[in-house]
């Protein structure tokens, strides 16, 4: 069953991205002073005394700060407050009872769904007392709030609990991936949320930097379900104009972290920059796997092949040439589905786990095919290696002296291992790790030699 809706809406500037962050108890939404900062629905999953729904906040009602998107942001909060059970209607006890509540309150009305009001920005007694004149709206209870000290957090809870069905104490079902959907700006990010979701969950605009915050949208498929995190389109980091552009970057990168699986849009019909290299390095910086998605496929009309593509994109990101890519077309939901299943190939790999004498053969082989060269008169030794971790694949090499093995001989280790093992396209973390013997000073590593025989070997007893 899926869980309660609980919608936020409100006139701009009332608080409630804040109000969002503070139920979640984690930033989510961006915050800033500046009107108009969210556009899409921002939701969060909230879980308070085993009982669970979504929260989500909207753009604010009746004062649009860029006409580009009016139409678009109203569409969201339309769908916000049809969808909803409840609808948490948030207004600002510091400027006070104003137009503008009254209009939202008036709309509220005729969409006919239960409505609790928090009255926000009630730091101290004296303003909590101020929310006594948004009983004129005609909703009850009116609860004084603050976002920014947590006041009124437990009470507003429970009133929102008191108002929801009970199949609210039905926890959500388990996530089986979270996926983070990156790409610089007008990749066409958006679109392909929204060609997973099903549904114009985020806006889709031609404009530059439509999609400010980072935004988790549920979505089912083959009886599992899953997160995709839809982010703000990176720029150059000289390009970002305001605290806004700051906070969208620090979300993107951020939504890399904390995903299973990176899903890297590039644009088919624009040469890799270098807003896409940087992307790759800090996929590849976080080891995370990766699929590179080559979206507006259907545009180069013939005009090169997915094997030269790919032979291009080998050479401009050197760093996940281990990648599958996938060829998509998002505005006809081409082959975005089958981007799942790939991704879903790579977190079962990435969670592989195999056997220490596995990895030892694949390391003896790699070894005797090459021997680790070294300007030094001491030569390098690989006594065993370990697998310690999953997701990513951590493989622990016990050597001599790490310092003696250079960097191109490690990725010949890591691509004989992505070559023998079953982890082929995923990024390997491969720690080498002095001995135990040779860590302690002044000893050196026992190792066992055959015994030199001269003569007739003795007699077995």
């Amino acid at each position: 069953m899926p869980l309660p809706i609980v919608s936020i809406v409100g006139r701009p500037n009332v608080g409630k991205s804040s109000l969002l962050n503070a139920l979640a108890r984690r930033r989510i939404a961006i915050v800033d002073p500046t009107a108009g900062v969210t556009r899409d629905r921002v939701s969060a999953i909230i879980e308070r005394h085993e009982r669970w729904f979504e929260l989500i906040d909207t753009g604010g009602i009746g004062v649009h700060t860029s006409q580009q998107f009016a139409a678009d942001i109203e569409r969201q909060i339309d769908c916000a407050i049809r969808e909803a059970a409840l609808i948490l209607l948030v207004t600002d006890v510091r400027e006070g009872l104003a137009p503008l509540d009254h209009e939202v309150a008036a709309r509220l009305r005729q969409a006919g769904k239960p409505v609790l009001v928090a009255a926000n920005k009630a730091d101290d007694l004296r303003q909590a007392q101020g929310a006594a004149e948004f009983h004129a709206l005609g909703y009850e209870p009116v609860i004084p709030v603050s976002a920014k000290t947590g006041r009124g957090r437990d009470e507003l809870l429970a009133a929102i609990l008191e108002r929801l069905p009970t199949e609210s104490a039905q926890a959500p079902a388990e996530v089986a991936m979270k996926i983070a959907v990156v790409g610089k700006r007008n990749a066409g990010k958006s679109t392909f949320i929204n060609a997973l979701a099903g549904s114009e969950r985020v806006i889709v605009s031609e404009i530059p930097g439509t999609t400010r915050d980072a935004i988790d949208i549920r979505f089912e498929k083959d009886g599992l379900t899953y997160v995709a995190i839809d982010t703000a389109g990176v720029r150059k980091r000289r390009s970002l104009q305001d605290n806004i552009d700051f906070y969208s970057l620090t979300r993107a990168m951020e939504s890399i972290r904390r995903a299973d699986v990176v899903l890297f849009l590039i644009d088919a019909m624009l040469p890799v920059s270098g807003v896409d290299k940087r992307l790759g390095a800090a996929i590849e910086e976080a080891t995370k796997p990766v699929v590179l998605v080559v979206n507006k496929w259907d545009r180069t009309q013939g005009r090169t092949t997915t094997g030269e593509f790919a032979d291009y994109l080998g050479k401009m990101l050197p760093g996940l040439s281990w990648a599958p890519l996938c060829f998509t077309t998002a505005k006809t939901v081409k082959n975005v589905e089958a981007t799942i299943d790939v991704a879903r190939s790579l977190y079962k790999q990435a969670s592989t786990r195999v056997t220490t004498s596995q990895l030892n053969r694949v390391v003896g082989d790699a070894i005797r095919a090459r021997q680790p060269p070294s300007p030094q008169p001491t030569l390098p030794r690989v006594y065993f290696a370990t697998q310690v971790a999953v997701r990513p694949p951590t493989i622990v090499l016990s050597v001599n002296n790490p310092d003696l093995f250079r960097e191109d001989y490690r990725r010949f280790i890591e691509n004989r291992f992505r070559e023998e093992l079953p982890f082929p396209e995923v990024p390997i973390r491969l720690v080498l790790r002095a001995h135990r013997e040779e860590r302690a000073a002044g000893k050196r590593p026992k190792v066992r030699r055959p015994p030199h025989r001269t003569g007739r070997a003795k007699k077995r007893r």
